[in-house]
């Protein structure tokens, strides 16, 4: 099993209160597992003030999105959600905890000792017990912080292999494998050590791993940082200490008074003017009557069409006090304001008086839009005072035509508002999910602002997936919502000559593919192509099957993801994802050619290995499991249920490419 298809995190959306209900429900059991997984070296005093302190502090500061490509679950592997979060951060700050400080490099959160809870002249530690569990101690501590999280997730959680695997590499742990084969390694030695407690048996049929008979010592006081002992620290060093804090800090109080003094005391910094001067350039940025307003007549002779040619629009576009607010928020926002951004946008202050693009009331909301050049940026506050204010940030690096033709305005109650681009002619709305159903109109007001739409990007079910068609001089565009300010830009064709979704063929292949765009929500996506590489005649007669991969894009060109899809012959079953890459080539502009693999199962019951590559493949071969070769694009090899093998293929011109996993 590789760990690049087991990194996305098995938890699904949660909110900050679900987040807690779950600690708070289970807090013994999650200050358990931080015990055992942080290093012993550490003593046990600091273990268990650090594992309470790992605890709690492991809830989000807001609504965690679900996972980016969900893989596949046992139900008996199926968790909380909002457990399975706080468990992640807390394995995943444990596992921080046991590296080792390095000399140049500042020490992260977690390394250092804990600011709370904290108890002054006191020793704690869990209650003593026996032989197996001083044996089990010792265990622990030779092994490696991912060994002794995969320990405790196998024989504490009762985790399969597959499901410690997965675990371990959503939270960060370099070598899950290399974890389970260092724990493997330990439960196989010979029987004297102080292992010897550790039994390994053979893995079921699903693969769950060896199960650990030390896994009820888990349970044990001797691991309870919730049932504790104290005793007195050391009362003469502490005398000492005190004495030695209270001459230091006398001296500290004599140092800064001199150094205080007139002349070149601290306070100098070169050519930068003292703290809270007045900048120029900075108060030129935060002025509203700078703010750079372009003409309605401007757009229709301008040479591009994007978002420096948008003219400033709404009701409250001459609202010095909202503006003012807007750009105060936005250089210096407040502990109270729910901020976002797409990753790789910065979040600083504008360098300039930055562009309005709209101000005015929209859902019981006061919003103000602007554009810098790199970024949009979103203001809100409530129309009854400036509570509960919210700010966003988005890329929009050279954004033209399309990808400068709507802004998400408003999000309420599942329902999405866009501000239309001054050249869209007309707006209306499709459901990808439905390809045969005629779009219905969708209303503008006098300054752009869309009806409200039902958004799918955070629906708990793909029940629909409605999209925004719009209409210019240069034909249809159709977007979609993925949960950020601009929608992204949704394409069909070989990658080297997309068109927009919008013809016949594309929306046939988008309603079997549409429900895989949750994998790319809040990623920062400018744009979703769809490229159907390879057609197939499946095995026992079964009819002809067809191989879509789907490329995201980004406006900051890194974290590209590409999914290869197989879609089955009956045209109402969805798309089976058969692979996925992160930042690679592959399906792009720079390198179209593009190989996957699967295991299919034909009406009959018998079981096939299928792989198909682009146009440009000359031969397909598998090994592994099973070892076949094929002339052309596409191969179909007899297999056993289960079976796991590797696909490579030969292109035209000689070159080996292996296929996408």
């Amino acid at each position: 099993m590789s760990t690049q298809d087991l990194v996305p995190s098995p938890v699904g959306p949660v909110d900050v209160e679900q987040a807690e209900a779950a600690l708070v429900e289970r807090y013994p059991r999650l200050v358990r597992i931080a015990y055992l997984v942080l290093p012993p070296t550490l003593g046990r005093n600091r273990r268990v003030l650090t594992a309470h302190a790992l605890v709690q502090r492991a809830l989000p500061r807001r609504r965690v999105p679900g996972p980016a490509v969900p893989g596949a679950r046992r139900p008996e592997d199926a968790v909380d959600p909002g457990y399975a979060y706080v468990r992640g951060e807390v394995l995943r700050q444990a596992l921080v905890a046991g590296l080792p400080l390095r000399r140049w490099a500042l020490p992260r959160r977690a390394q250092l000792p804990p600011l709370l809870p904290q108890v002054w002249g006191l020793r704690l530690f869990p209650r003593a017990g026996g032989a197996d569990e001083l044996a089990l101690d010792q265990l622990l501590s030779r092994l490696s912080a991912p060994a002794r999280a995969a320990y405790v997730l196998r024989g504490l959680e009762r985790q399969g292999d597959a499901e410690v695997l997965r675990v371990l590499a959503s939270v960060g742990a370099e070598d899950p494998e290399s974890a389970l084969a260092e724990l493997a390694a330990v439960e196989h030695e010979p029987e004297g050590g102080p292992e010897a407690g550790l039994e390994g048996e053979a893995a079921d049929e699903r693969g769950a791993g060896p199960r650990l008979s030390g896994a009820s010592l888990l349970e044990s006081a001797e691991f309870d940082p919730c049932t504790l002992q104290a005793r007195p620290g050391d009362l003469l060093r502490r005398r000492q200490h005190g004495r030695a804090a209270l001459v230091g800090v006398v001296a500290l109080l004599v140092c800064g008074a001199l150094l205080g003094l007139p002349g070149d005391g601290w306070g100098r910094n070169g050519a930068a003017a003292p703290s809270y001067a007045r900048n120029p350039a900075a108060e030129a940025a935060l002025d509203p009557a700078k703010v750079k307003r372009v003409p309605p007549a401007v757009w229709p002779g301008a040479v591009r069409r994007d978002f420096s040619v948008w003219p400033a629009r709404g009701e409250l576009t001459g609202d010095t006090a909202l503006l003012r607010r807007a750009l105060a928020v936005w250089a210096r926002p407040g502990g109270a304001v729910e901020s976002s951004a797409t990753p790789g946008t910065p979040v600083g202050p504008p360098m300039g008086p930055p562009q309005l693009l709209f101000a005015g009331r929209v859902d019981a909301a006061r919003v103000v839009l602007f554009h810098d050049g790199l970024r949009i940026v979103r203001y809100a506050e409530p129309v009854e005072g400036t509570a509960g204010a919210g700010l966003d940030f988005a890329r929009a690096d050279a954004a033209e035509g399309p990808g400068a033709a709507a802004v998400v305005v408003t999000r309420a109650a599942g329902n999405v508002r866009y501000l239309t681009a001054p050249w869209v002619t007309g707006a209306s709305v499709r459901d990808l999910l439905m390809p045969a159903k005629e779009p219905w109109r969708l209303g503008r007001d006098a300054h752009g602002v869309t009806d409200a739409v039902p958004s799918p990007a955070l629906a708990e079910e793909c029940a629909r997936w409605n999209t925004l068609e719009l209409t210019d001089d240069a034909g249809g565009r159709l977007l979609g919502d993925l949960g950020e300010l601009l929608p992204a830009r949704l394409l069909w064709g070989a990658p080297d000559a997309p068109v927009d979704a919008t013809g016949r063929e594309a929306r046939a292949a988008w309603a079997r593919t549409a429900c895989q765009l949750t994998t790319v929500v809040g990623q920062g996506v400018r744009s979703v192509q769809a490229w159907r590489f390879a057609r197939q005649t499946l095995p026992e007669g079964a009819g002809r099957a067809t191989w879509v991969c789907t490329r995201a894009e980004t406006w900051r060109g890194t974290g590209s993801r590409v999914l290869a899809q197989f879609l089955p012959p009956d045209r109402k079953a969805p798309a089976a994802l058969a692979s996925r890459a992160q930042d690679a080539p592959a399906c792009g502009a720079r390198e179209p050619r593009v190989l996957a693999g699967a295991l299919w199962q034909a009406p009959g019951g018998g079981w096939y290995v299928l792989a198909a590559g682009g146009p440009d493949v000359a031969s397909v071969e598998v090994k592994g499991g099973v070892t076949a070769r094929a002339e052309g694009a596409v191969l179909a090899a007899k297999a056993g249920a289960g079976v796991r093998a590797e696909v490579s293929a030969t292109l035209e011109d000689g070159r080996r490419m292996p296929a996408l996993r």
